[in-house]
């Protein structure tokens, strides 16, 4: 059973940082492209950072300078530094894993950044 669980999430104020984590299980997770989405309210869903099995990064240009997507194949984790926090960051953050036609999504977890 493939299992993406993310953590991290929270309320911080403008100007802060927050680091959220995505665990895999029941994947080859060497061999998958991972990623971060975010859905705010009343929003579609949206990439964040994405990073290929052999550590390209890409970033929405809203978070470039901000965020930082990593990954450890060892600990079949990834995560996503995110520095300067800013209100318009507050939504639903989800981890994907992607591979070939396979496709998995975490459950999400809440970032609110809000003074």
């Amino acid at each position: 059973q493939v299992q993406l669980v993310e953590s991290g999430g929270g309320l911080v104020q403008p100007g802060g940082s927050l680091r959220l984590s995505c665990a895999a299980s029941g994947i080859r997770f060497s061999v998958y492209g991972m990623g971060w989405y975010r859905q705010a309210p009343g929003q579609q869903r949206e990439l964040v950072a994405t990073i290929t099995s052999g550590g390209i990064t890409n970033y929405a240009d809203s978070v470039k300078g901000r965020f930082t997507i990593s990954r450890d194949n060892a600990k079949n984790t990834v995560w996503v530094q995110m520095n300067s926090l800013e209100p318009e960051d507050t939504a639903v953050y989800y981890c994907n894993a992607r591979f070939a036609n396979l496709d998995y999504w975490g459950q999400g977890t809440q970032v609110t950044v809000s003074s």
